[in-house]
């Protein structure tokens, strides 16, 4: 016996994949964006790697 026929549970979890479906994509589309423009717009690119950074001390006055 094969089977052949959908149970409405098989529907309504279809319909809720293509949802996540979506918030999935636009998550990654927003995080795409965010990454291009602070690529673009040249923004510190430092990270943190417990080493002193000359560009991230204060600058001394009188000195």
């Amino acid at each position: 016996m094969a089977i052949t026929q959908l149970h409405e549970l098989h529907t309504r979890r279809a319909s809720r994949n293509l949802g996540l479906l979506g918030v999935l994509l636009a998550f990654v589309v927003l995080v795409f964006g965010l990454t291009v423009v602070k690529v673009e717009r040249g923004e510190s690119m430092e990270g943190f790697d417990h080493q002193p950074r000359i560009s991230l001390t204060p600058k001394v006055e009188g000195q």
